[in-house]
C-alpha cells in the first residue's frame, strides 16, 4: 500500500560539516559544461554574455552553475532574469519559531529568487495566533503589496471574504495545507489530507502491539484540513481495525503544552492506550509525556513533519511513522503556479494541487 501511494524516503541522520581547515575546490567551466550537456564555448558565451545563445540554453547553464556551485550564479541569475516582470510574491504562515515553519519559509523565499519566468521578490509574514480576524487581516495586507498570495490559515467567513475580495481585484489566493476559502481560492496547494489520515490509520493498525485504546489530535475546528484527516483516519479503523476504540477527538491548539498534558492525562486515565495520531501541531508534546511514561514502542504513534524532534523519537522507537511535507516540491510547484496566474488574467476555475507526502518510518533511517 505505500508503494502506490507516498515516497519512502530516507531522512537525514546529522548535517554536513565543513571543516574549517579543508578549503572547498572552486567549481570550473568544465564542470559547469558537463553538469548542462553543453561545450564550455557555450558556457564561456554564457557567463560572459557574448554571442547569441537560445534562452533554454542560457537556462540549462544556470540550472548546473547552482548545482555544482559555481561562485557568479548571482551574477547569472541576474543576466538570465533582466527580461523578465518583477512579480512580489506574499505569504502567510504560522508559528514563526518552529522549525518546520522556518524551512517553509525559506524554501518558498529560494524558489521565489529562483523562479525562471520571473523576477521574483518575496514577503513572509507569521500569524501570531489562530484568530481568523488576525489572519484575514495579514491576508488584506499582503494582497496590497504583492501581485499574489499564499497562505496557511483558518476557514472562518472573514477569511473567505478577504479572500473573495483579493480575487476580485486580481489578486490570486493560494491556500497552503489547510483548504480555506473552498471554491474561491485560485488553487490549494498540498497534501490529500484525507489520505493522510488514512496513512495514520494503516500505520497504527499496523504497528500497534495490542488491542486497546486510540487517541487523535486536532488543531482546532477551524482547520478543514485537520477534520480531513481525522475523518480518514477513523473511517480506515472502522473498515479494518474494529477490535480498537477510538477515543473522542482531542483539540490541543496545535501547541506542545496542551497536547504534553492531556497525552500525560490520557496515559494516566487509559493504561490500555496503544496508539495516538496528532494530526496537526503539538507533536513535541506528546512524544515528550509518551517517553515519561511509556516504553518505546508501547504506544504506536504517527506525527506530521521531519524535524530534528520527531526524528529522534523515530530512531528512539517513540514515533512509528512520520508523514511529512514535501517543503521543496511544494514551494516549487506553488511558485510556479503563483506566477503563471499573476501572467494570466483569466482566473479559470478553483482547484486542488495534491502532492505526494514523504513518509518515514524506522527502517528507512
Amino acid at each position: 500500500m505505500i508503494g502506490n501511494d507516498v515516497k519512502l524516503s530516507i531522512p537525514p541522520i546529522s548535517h554536513h560539516q565543513e571543516y574549517p581547515f579543508r578549503m572547498k575546490k572552486r567549481s570550473t567551466i568544465s564542470e559547469i559544461a558537463r553538469a548542462a550537456g553543453v561545450g564550455t564555448a557555450t558556457v564561456d558565451r554564457v557567463l560572459n554574455d557574448r554571442g547569441n545563445v537560445r534562452d533554454d540554453t542560457k537556462r540549462k547553464v544556470y540550472d548546473a552553475a547552482v548545482s555544482v556551485g559555481y561562485h557568479a550564479v548571482p551574477l547569472l541569475r541576474e543576466r538570465l532574469q533582466s527580461n523578465l516582470p518583477v512579480r512580489k510574491l506574499g505569504l502567510l504562515l504560522q508559528k514563526e519559531n518552529q522549525e518546520f515553519y522556518q524551512s517553509f519559509a525559506q524554501a518558498f523565499e529560494d524558489h521565489v529568487l529562483t523562479c525562471p519566468e520571473i523576477r521574483g521578490r518575496a514577503e513572509v509574514v507569521f500569524a501570531k495566533s489562530q484568530d481568523p480576524h488576525e489572519h484575514a487581516s495579514l491576508m488584506a495586507e499582503l494582497g496590497r503589496r504583492n501581485h499574489a498570495i499564499a497562505a496557511t490559515a483558518v476557514n472562518h467567513p472573514e477569511v473567505s471574504r478577504t479572500v473573495q475580495d483579493l480575487q476580485e481585484h486580481d489578486t490570486p489566493v493560494f491556500s497552503l495545507l489547510n483548504d480555506f476559502g473552498q471554491g474561491q481560492t485560485h488553487a490549494y496547494v498540498g497534501l490529500d489530507n484525507m489520505k493522510i489520515g488514512r496513512i495514520a490509520g494503516w500505520a497504527i493498525r499496523s504497528v500497534a502491539r495490542r488491542q486497546g485504546k486510540i487517541a487523535v489530535f486536532v488543531g482546532g475546528s477551524r482547520w478543514h484540513g485537520h477534520e480531513l484527516r481525522e475523518t480518514g483516519f477513523r473511517s480506515y479503523l472502522r473498515e479494518h481495525s474494529a477490535h480498537h476504540e477510538l477515543l473522542e477527538t482531542l483539540v490541543n491548539l496545535e501547541t506542545r503544552n496542551v497536547t504534553y498534558e492531556a497525552t500525560l492525562d490520557l496515559l494516566h486515565r487509559h493504561p490500555d492506550l496503544s496508539g495516538i495520531f496528532v494530526a496537526g501541531g503539538g507533536m513535541e508534546g506528546a512524544i515528550q509525556a509518551v517517553r515519561e511514561c511509556r516504553a518505546p514502542g508501547e504506544v504506536a504513534m504517527v506525527v506530521n513533519e521531519l524535524t530534528r524532534q520527531s526524528q529522534g523519537a523515530l530512531q528512539d522507537g517513540y514515533v512509528s511513522l512520520i508523514s511529512s511535507t514535501p517543503l521543496q516540491r511544494l514551494c516549487k510547484t506553488l511558485v510556479q503556479a503563483m506566477a503563471q496566474a499573476v501572467s494570466d488574467s483569466a482566473t479559470g476555475e478553483p482547484r486542488q494541487i495534491f502532492l505526494q507526502p514523504e513518509i518515514y518510518v524506522p527502517e528507512s533511517l
